[in-house]
């Protein structure tokens, strides 16, 4: 089977109602398609974990992603992807700066799971343009992106959560079976919002990411199960 990205629909409007109703919206008829739903901070803090559960029960194919991008201490880190995994999630996030150590010890709780979820480090995120970023880690952005995926791959996490403008040259240095996670799509040059380094779906394409998460120009459409399809007839 071809390279073929994988759509992630941003479940990140103001109630778990309007996001289950949009899921709702959009239907079954897609199963050959493998379709994933990003469940972000706000929707988890606010819906919990029965959120998860109905999710399901509209559609047991859906795959879930749950987005917490955690950054803790080693320990702490390692608790929390722990009980991440009872939830029987699919992929789940972290900070590649919160270090070697803690992913290390991520991997190291996740290696004996019969069926763990994929874990994505976080490198720079898509809000940060070059000089937001210099201010924070006073370094360079696509360098210190490549320095961050190096680290996340030696420690064993499945791949990156990047922009598309990074995404193929982190698979030229390092594999490609390392996996390039990048928001900020807007699949047919749909406005970008509070996001910089947003991309179209055919850029996606030729950066060769994995997954690419939409929100907004999906939920925000006029008719969303249009675009959606469009977007899934187009990857």
């Amino acid at each position: 089977m071809g390279y073929e990205m994988k759509l992630c629909i941003a479940l990140d409007m103001p109630s778990a109602k309007e996001n289950l109703g949009l899921l709702e919206l959009l239907g079954k008829d897609f199963a050959q398609k493998e379709v994933w739903v990003k469940v972000g901070l706000r929707s988890f803090i606010r819906d919990g974990v029965s959120f998860l559960e109905k999710i399901k029960e509209i559609n047991p194919y859906y795959r879930i992603f749950l987005d917490l991008k955690l950054y803790d201490i080693p320990n702490t880190m390692g608790d929390a992807m722990s009980e991440i995994a009872k939830l029987q999630v699919d992929m789940v996030t972290l900070h590649s700066s919160s270090g070697r150590e803690a992913m290390n010890e991520v991997a190291k709780r996740l290696k004996n799971l019969t069926n763990p979820p994929l874990v994505m480090a976080v490198t720079a995120l898509t809000s940060f343009d070059k000089k937001g970023f210099n201010e924070i880690y006073n370094a360079n952005l696509e360098s210190k992106v490549q320095d961050f995926a190096q680290i996340a791959y030696e420690c064993g996490m499945n791949g990156v959560v990047c922009s598309v403008w990074e995404s193929k040259a982190i698979k030229e240095m390092l594999s490609d079976e390392f996996l390039t996670l990048t928001p900020a799509i807007r699949p047919f040059g749909e406005k970008s919002d509070d996001q910089k380094r947003t991309a179209n779906l055919q850029e996606a394409k030729q950066a060769q990411s994995d997954f690419i998460v939409v929100g907004r120009p999906i939920y925000a459409a006029e008719n969303p199960k249009a675009v959606f399809q469009k977007i899934l007839e187009n990857l």
